[in-house]
């Protein structure tokens, strides 16, 4: 019997070659979209599958508030990971991550030399790869890290120095000091193995001075702390929030010393309404369940884009299923009498609904066929856009073939089932004597669902332009300096006592107008510590304290990138500025101060220094446009209020041939440093690329739009066809009668305008709610203009009248004689 059905499936779809081509097409669109996001969503979920152990895994956060500011991190101090182990039993190791910074690393085999800046070098404690378990292809995760001049090294790396040679036992070369490092591990190949954290190089944390000297502070963020909870812990949730709940108290203890030290009570630190929380978070939700913690050491995505592209995928398959109910309704006149002979010829319902449902599962096997063959063969370009490395075997493993078959029998089942039923439903008697009033009512089911169309199509246009429209928006908002023409050179801390002389020589360069040296640099990152105003008038109400990131700049930083000051005076060298502070608005706002300068702040973590205000300036955004302007300062370089270990050289450069200039620079580093190799960046560069997320996002958006149009006008083109065949006599009679093409055109046209107008109406408030949500993500962000919904209407209204007019013309123009003649 199936083999009868599926014959006579082939048969109809073979009759019907232009309804089965725009059905194939259309289903395998839709499975195709599907496919390819299922292969993300999946990538996105493995995220630290593969660690041993990993439901037991936690990162424990900080969730601070200091005065009108707070933020909630992936760093801890140097000591919440030991503390937390000697305190609760249900909490059984740590590790700690620490990212110094980029460095030089050289290899040296006989005359042969090789050095590279590596940016990815961590620092972690010596059980790291017990705790987070990096499988290892050589080398023993219990001892590899145990040596104070160990290094685990990753594949890539060990190709890129040692070749095919075998690196373990070999030693490179590490920093200004030039630490030898022996390779005791090589990890094993991961590229297909997502990871939230990502390294080329592991060496012991014991070897950073400034790690080890924090060990007392509760304050100095700079380390990523993992900790291991016991299988009884991990099998109860309850448990861990338990274990939160006694963090507060465990702080106020262990904490106060530390808050004492730089003279900050903790207890009148918290009664101000400050907060000072650890929080644990499993392992398995950072990559995904992070989007409001602050963290340069993991690969942090958002679940809401899940949620989104598989919300967009399910829309396009349901659209393609509503193009086959469509097309099927449509063809309910040619296929009444087939089924009317059949029911009087004795065939019950039953196996004519099993024929129709017949045809639906060969439509969706062809376009599955098609469907995984377009998936393998998109995929690079869909890596690309997605920013990922899914290879192209993913396609055909077991999961997404079990995923691929379920998709194809649900498929079958939505497209078919409607058809089936309806089809099935006419009354012989009547089908045969003409009878035509469920056929009518088709039209209006069919109208609906191409309303229902456009509706997907029209929003995700909106959704498009929106998306777009706030990526033009950050790309060109005024930051509050000059962008353009500015050149970053890193790791000019190599430099040494150099560094002055090196950024003299390069100002004096006509091609550059101006240089200047930062302990930090915009896009990079900033040092943020307490600091405690103070208040020479007691009549004011200035803030007990507040938390400022800042930059150790020299004389020249305000002139090189172009920054504006509202009052006061720049670093000069005509004054000693060893102990002047340079504010912006928002920190002297805060702070309460009715007239910030000639006010001081004190400096608790160093030597209780005190900062005189020189100068406020304009608020410039150091972050993407996703944060909000925070309290920032200016200090001297001369201050050496705190050390960072790095150092840029910034360059606003004349306009003109900046390959010429930079080619310059180069030789003059090489000339300084030649075992130290130049790298450099264009500040607009890197602010793109701080959006690079968004960029995917809007590529995504605009591939799945492009799908969703190209799926309605499929099925819009059929069923134009099918309305032009069906009233072709009545085309004949009125073009006999007098009517122009353009008068046919329009008729056939008029209820597909209509379908979209009505869709823009349902489609506008949708996609409103849903963009206005996602904007919320930004600090800074475009307010919803009404021409993107004008645009979006009209944008579908001209696709589908390019669509619908093809057919329409066509039949418009047919000889009405030869119309007539047809039967």
């Amino acid at each position: 019997m199936l083999k009868n059905h599926l014959k006579i499936a082939w048969r109809n779809i073979a009759k019907y070659k232009a309804n089965s081509l725009i059905n194939i097409l259309g289903l395998a669109a839709g499975l195709t979209c599907v496919i390819l996001v299922a292969l993300y969503i999946q990538e996105e979920l493995k995220y630290d599958q593969f660690f041993d152990d990993a439901q037991s895994v936690y990162r424990v956060n900080i969730d601070s508030k200091m005065g009108d500011n707070s933020f909630y991190a992936g760093y801890t101090p140097p000591p919440a990971g030991k503390t937390l182990v000697e305190n609760f039993p249900e909490i059984i190791s740590y590790t700690r991550i620490y990212r110094p910074g980029t460095d030089v690393l050289e290899y040296q085999n006989g005359t042969e030399k090789k050095f590279f800046n590596e940016t990815d070098i961590y620092a972690v404690d010596a059980n790291f790869l017990e705790v987070l378990t990096y499988p290892l292809a050589k080398g023993n995760p219990k001892t590899c890290l145990l040596e104070k001049n160990s290094v685990v090294i990753t594949p890539a790396i060990a190709k890129k120095y040692f070749g095919d040679a075998d690196p373990m036992g070999k030693t490179l070369i590490y920093g200004t000091d030039k630490t030898p490092l022996r390779v005791t591990g090589v990890l094993a190949d991961m590229n297909n193995v997502p990871a939230s954290v990502t390294f080329d190089m592991l060496t012991p944390i014991k070897n950073y001075a400034d790690v080890t000297y924090f060990d007392w502070s509760w304050v100095w963020l700079n380390v990523a702390t993992y900790v291991k909870v016991s299988k009884t812990a991990a099998q109860n949730p309850n448990l861990v929030t338990n274990l939160e709940a006694k963090f507060p108290e465990m702080l106020r203890v262990q904490a106060a010393p530390a808050f004492d030290r730089i003279g900050q009570p903790l207890d009148e630190f918290l009664k101000k309404g400050n907060k000072w929380d650890l929080k644990l978070q499993p392992l398995l939700d950072v990559h995904l369940h992070s989007g409001e913690i602050i963290s340069s050491i993991t690969d942090q995505g958002d679940i809401k884009n899940l949620y989104i592209f598989g919300i967009i995928a399910v829309f396009i398959i349901v659209l393609a299923c509503v193009n086959f109910m469509n097309l099927a309704t449509a063809q309910s006149v040619k296929r009444s009498k087939e089924i009317g002979i059949r029911k009087v010829l004795g065939s019950k319902r039953s196996q004519l609904i099993r024929q129709f449902l017949s045809e639906a599962v060969l439509y969706t096997f062809i376009a599955t066929l098609v469907a995984v063959f377009l998936a393998a063969l998109l995929l690079p370009f869909f890596n690309e856009l997605a920013g990922k490395n899914i290879p192209i075997a993913a396609v055909f493993s077991l999961n997404m073939l079990i995923l691929i078959v379920a998709l194809s029998v649900i498929t079958a089942l939505l497209a078919g089932v409607y058809p089936a039923f309806y089809l099935t439903s006419f009354s012989p008697v009547k089908v045969l004597k003409g009878g035509s009033s469920k056929i009518l009512k088709s039209r209006f089911i069919r109208n609906e669902l191409v309303v229902f169309q456009f509706v997907i199509a029209i929003a995700l246009i909106i959704c498009t332009l929106v998306v777009y429209q706030q990526i033009q928006f950050t790309s060109n908002h005024d930051l509050g300096y000059d962008r353009e023409n500015v050149l970053i050179l890193n790791n000019a801390g190599k430099l040494g006592v150099s560094e002055e002389t090196f950024r003299q020589e390069l100002a004096a360069m006509p091609q550059i107008k101006s240089a200047t040296i930062s302990s930090d640099m915009l896009t990079k990152s900033s040092f943020g510590d307490f600091y405690v105003p103070q208040n020479s008038n007691p009549e004011e109400s200035v803030a007990k304290d507040i938390a400022l990131n800042s930059y150790l700049v020299d004389d020249h930083f305000i002139e090189t990138l172009g920054l504006k000051l509202t009052e006061g005076r720049a670093f000069d060298p005509e004054f000693n500025d060893s102990l002047s502070v340079i504010l912006n608005e928002t920190a002297a706002k805060q702070i309460g101060w009715k007239n910030a300068l000639g006010q001081y702040i004190e400096y608790p973590g160093g030597e209780y220094q005190k900062f005189k205000v020189i100068g406020v300036l304009e608020d410039y955004n150091i972050e993407s446009l996703h944060s909000s302007i925070a309290p920032f300062a200016l200090f001297s370089q001369t201050s050496k209020s705190y050390e960072t270990g790095i150092s840029y050289i910034t360059l606003k450069l004349a306009a003109g041939n900046p390959e010429q200039t930079i080619s310059s620079i180069r030789q003059k580093w090489q000339d300084y440093l030649p075992d130290v190799p130049f790298e450099y960046s264009f500040l607009d560069e890197a602010l793109n690329s701080a959006y690079a997320s968004d960029q995917k996002t809007a590529g995504l958006f605009g591939v799945f739009t492009s799908l969703s149009i190209f799926v309605a006008c499929l099925g819009l083109f059929g069923l134009v066809a099918f309305s032009a065949q069906q009233r072709s006599k009545e085309i004949g009679i009125r073009k006999i009668l007098g009517s122009s093409v353009t008068n046919i055109v329009k008729l056939l046209s008029a209820e597909f305008v209509k379908a979209v107008v009505i869709a823009l109406l349902i489609a506008s408030p949708i996609a409103w709610y849903f963009m206005h949500n996602w904007l919320q993500d930004f600090a800074y962000r475009i307010n919803i203009s009404w021409w993107v919904f004008i645009v979006a209407g009209l944008a579908t209204l001209f696709i589908a009248l390019l669509t619908v007019s093809f057919q329409a013309i066509k039949a418009a123009l047919a000889n009405p004689v030869k119309s007539l003649k047809t039967e």
